[in-house]
């Protein structure tokens, strides 16, 4: 049995998703988003880290996923999220958990079934997957996509 808490980073809005697996099978432990509403990117910085923290506290995950840096729409955006996940990742680190990252295209080909789809999609998958009730919020979604992910990563090395 393994937890895995994913992460989708975000300067202002980071996006977690807790799974637990048990050989194939994957449940729903929870999700969120870690919303900084401030200005100050030092400020954003520490409240990200200190969610971060929190959620690590809360469920005891095995595994730490989150998103890779992709190509951003500017330098500004790209450096920000940069940092961002740097805050999330020595969260992950300072608690002692081993760090994976997943391309986005890669997250999405794994949940949906093509590097192309869109966040509806894979809102949507998620919510079929983890029979949850209700699609989670966008980035919540993708937080547990990453996590998925995961899982089906370390199911894939088991088996071989």
């Amino acid at each position: 049995m393994s937890i895995i808490l994913g992460i989708d980073p975000g300067s202002r809005l980071t996006g977690y998703g807790v799974i637990r697996q048990v050989g194939r099978q994957i449940n729903y432990l929870g999700s969120g988003c870690i919303k900084t509403a401030v200005d100050d990117l030092p400020t954003r910085l520490k409240r990200i880290y200190a969610g971060v923290s929190e959620i690590i506290l809360q469920f005891q995950p095995d595994y730490f996923a989150i998103e890779q840096v992709f190509m951003a729409k500017n330098a500004d955006s790209a450096l920000k999220l940069g940092q961002a996940r740097g805050s999330a990742i020595v969260a992950a680190v300072n608690h002692e958990l081993p760090v994976y990252e997943y391309a986005a295209r890669l997250v999405k080909q794994s949940v949906v079934g093509t590097g192309a789809a869109d966040k509806k999609q894979v809102q949507h998958m998620v919510k079929m997957l983890l029979k949850l009730p209700a699609s989670p919020q966008a980035d919540a979604a993708d937080a547990l996509a990453i996590a998925i992910t995961h899982a089906h990563m370390i199911y894939t090395l088991i088996k071989k």
